[in-house]
């Protein structure tokens, strides 16, 4: 049976999952307020350490203070995230994805978070997610299928801006799809890193559930923005 928070995803079709880092910090709340007026269904948060990523941003007080009904999609680009789970739990995450390569006992947190009630809804756990950064390869996944709801293929090298999409993203979109459909489970595919309203039109039609995006949303008319960019992946 489905995790319900992929239910939800699918029941969406493609979906963007904009990243909040990119909205204008200085009047968050009237960015996420335009996000939802245009259809946007889930919140990106990117948790950087200054550790496993070179760069520094927000942490739980900053998640738990957007206050939305777009579902948060937390991703930790942070080492050792177990002992601050339930901080982000605390927050109001819908799913948290981790890095398996950032965490001596990865399996160890993924059983936690399989455990976790959701905040804000005590009839299902917090979903969870396995990030894998480009030069990973797929096979890194075949452990972790049992207990993933979510795969998130980063196509930038993480931790620094202005990167452009890494095309061998797409052959690992499929790779990814026939592992997970072998597993016998129900698995979303998101991509995040490099997608602009130019090239998102390359990730419809394979498979992919989630699209992380962030600045180009934001740059000039949100509404439009999100419309082209969500028709783009449901061509």
């Amino acid at each position: 049976m489905a995790h319900p928070f992929v239910n939800d995803v699918r029941g969406m079709g493609p979906a963007l999952s904009v990243g909040l880092i990119s909205a204008n910090l200085m009047a968050l709340g009237a960015d996420v307020e335009r996000l939802e007026g245009a259809g946007a269904r889930l919140a990106h948060f990117d948790v950087m350490d200054g550790n496993y990523v070179p760069m520094l941003t927000a942490g739980p007080p900053f998640i738990k203070a957007v206050k939305t009904a777009m579902m948060k999609d937390v991703h930790l680009m942070v080492r050792e995230p177990l002992a601050s789970l339930g901080d982000y739990v605390a927050a109001g995450a819908d799913i948290i994805t981790i890095h398996p390569d950032a965490c001596v006992h990865p399996h160890r947190v993924l059983q936690v978070l399989g455990a976790t009630a959701h905040r804000d809804r005590a009839e299902r756990t917090v979903a969870r997610g396995i990030a894998l950064n480009p030069g990973a390869p797929v096979d890194v996944l075949d452990p972790f299928l049992d207990e993933i709801e979510m795969v998130l293929l980063v196509a930038i090298n993480p931790g620094w801006g202005g990167q452009a999409f890494i095309p061998a993203t797409l052959g690992r979109i499929e790779a990814v799809r026939r592992r997970i459909l072998s597993s016998g489970r129900e698995i979303l595919i998101a991509v995040d890193g490099g997608i602009t309203r130019r090239n998102v039109g390359q990730l419809a039609g394979r498979g992919v559930d989630i699209v992380v995006t962030g600045s180009a949303v934001f740059d000039g008319d949100l509404k439009a923005n999100v419309d082209e960019m969500t028709r783009a992946l449901r061509v």
